[in-house]
């Protein structure tokens, strides 16, 4: 029925026009009293119009299960002035065709305007969806299919999200598992499907876990719900392996499920051991370079003053000798033992200072990139935190060094730090940059340049000696180190000015002959 608004049809004609209707429709007042009915209408009531037309519909429907929201659906008409759908299935006639059962209806009630816009008639249209049996088994077959297709979705994330992925229910006995986690346990779906889940887990979390489970159903205090820990797994060979676990909660009717979502960290267990590893290393190398060039430094300040006393003491004993007295033959001894301890001293000074410089190590044929790839690893901690954007251009002829590797990591996580540690008191873009390049005489320049304020002049003169710094706590070793190192690996190490601003740090490396790569492979 299209009829809406009053201005085109008088009462009369509305009523005959539903009355008519091919459609299941009933004209209501706004008392709700049934003004007209149309013969579709009357035959799914089973009941003549005398029984129907005059009467209020809550009379004739007063059995019916859907009274009160048809009710309330035509309140919500005349107060609003606006059609109201009930939706399929929100009321329900008593049917007495043959075969019996219950129908259900889809119901709209459209309001019919004055034209002052109040509400004067409802009408009330009816569609047949069938038998309530019918319906329910077609609503029955639609929810199989929508719940067919979750399950072949689920089973297509489960087959490709590329974590592991474990759904259990309330009392952790296992529901699903994706391809990865029977991969990374060593169960399929079949063996560990409706077990505990408690069989990946090593002692004591596999004894506790029940516990927590039940903790959380009792409690609903979430401790690590939503929260990514890292915790213990065991596969079914009985070893153990670290990985990150994160679990979600999904609440389907009375039913509670559990998704947890499972990173394997073994290889980066193993990454961040060998970088300790690495780390130990260069640090101690660090402490024993630094100790050597610290003591053959002071043995370069001590030597001098040695030689002076020494001097000094052949000109007393030249002096005494012209000197006569019963004490001047023993002041004269003792002024040559003096001298000799003297000499002595200078000699074990200069032995120190030979061993020191000689700097023997053990070096190898290295892969240049690796050892910047493992430095950098080191040294770029707090790089993210401090904005600072990393870039790389390493020359792919750039490759082979004839290096100890340990020592040449040592100068390149030196210069990093420094670089570092600069950018991050500097304004504006933070830029580092490590590159390399192969010389035309055959060896390899690498660079490790940054974005900050760069170096005063007089600051840069005196750069690689030791004691000299521009940090209020540093000792001044470090570049000295670096000189220390990069010399005895018969290269040079200088720093220039950044063309954007800044400072770049160079320093050089051999490449291996080939007759040193093969002496060095035999060994």
């Amino acid at each position: 029925m299209a009829i809406t608004h009053a201005l085109a049809a008088l009462p009369q004609e509305i009523a005959a026009l539903v009355s008519a209707s091919p459609h299941p429709e009933l004209l209501l007042s706004v008392d709700f009293s049934i003004a007209a009915a149309s013969e579709v209408y009357l035959e799914l009531l089973d009941a003549p119009a005398q029984a129907v037309v005059g009467k209020d519909i809550r009379e004739v429907f007063g059995g019916s299960p859907g009274l009160t929201g048809l009710a309330a659906s035509l309140e919500t008409v005349v107060r609003l002035g606006t059609k109201h759908w009930m939706g399929q299935g929100a009321f329900l006639l008593p049917g007495r065709r043959e075969g019996g059962g219950e129908l259900i209806f889809d119901v709209v009630n459209a309001p019919v305007l004055s034209p002052d816009g109040s509400v004067v008639w409802i009408i009330h249209t009816v569609r047949e969806l069938g038998q309530l049996e019918a319906v329910r088994e077609t609503a029955r077959l639609a929810n199989e299919a929508a719940l067919q297709a979750a399950e072949a979705r689920l089973r297509s994330v489960l087959q490709t999200v590329p974590d592991a992925m474990i759904i259990i229910d309330e009392r952790g006995r296992i529901e699903s598992l994706s391809a990865t986690a029977e991969r990374l346990f060593g169960y399929t779906m079949a063996e560990a499907a409706g077990k505990n889940i408690k069989l990946f887990m090593p002692e004591p979390h596999r004894g506790q876990h029940d516990e927590y489970l039940k903790r959380y159903l009792t409690t609903g205090e979430k401790r690590i719900i939503g929260i990514g820990r890292i915790v213990v797994g065991q596969r079914k060979d009985g070893t153990s392996f670290p990985m990150h676990l994160t679990i979600g909660e999904l609440r389907s009717a009375n039913r509670h499920y559990f998704t947890g979502f499972i990173r394997d960290l073994t290889d980066q267990q193993m990454t961040q051991d060998r970088l300790k590893e690495l780390q130990s290393e260069v640090t101690h190398m660090s402490r024993f370079t630094a100790l050597g060039e610290m003591a053959s430094t002071l043995a370069h300040e001590i030597n001098q003053p040695l030689t002076a006393i020494n001097n000094y003491l052949k000109g007393c004993h030249r002096l005494l000798e012209r000197i006569e007295g019963e004490q001047v033959p023993a002041l004269r001894d003792a002024l040559s033992r003096a001298a000799d301890q003297a000499l002595r001293a200078g000699q074990i000074i200069r032995r120190l200072r030979e061993f020191v410089s000689r700097g023997d190590s053990e070096r190898r044929v290295e892969n240049l990139p690796k050892l910047i790839e493992d430095a950098s690893t080191l040294a770029m901690v707090g790089t993210r935190e401090n904005a600072i954007t990393v870039s790389f251009r390493l020359d792919p002829r750039a490759e082979q060094v004839l290096v100890d590797r340990i020592q040449i990591q040592q100068v390149l996580v030196n210069l990093i730090r420094n670089a570092v540690e600069i950018l991050s008191e500097s304004p504006g873009r933070r830029e580092l940059e490590i590159e390399t390049l192969l010389e035309s005489d055959g060896t390899i320049q690498v660079g490790v340049s940054d974005s900050g304020t760069g170096l005063a002049p007089e600051v840069r003169a005196h750069l690689f000696q030791p004691f000299v710094t521009t940090k209020q706590k540093g000792m001044g070793l470090g570049l000295s180190i670096c000189r220390t190192i990069v010399e005895a690996h018969g290269g040079k190490i200088w720093a220039d000015p950044r063309p954007r601003g800044g400072t770049i740090f160079r320093f050089t490396l051999r490449v291996p002959e080939e007759s040193e790569e093969a002496a060095l492979g035999q060994q």
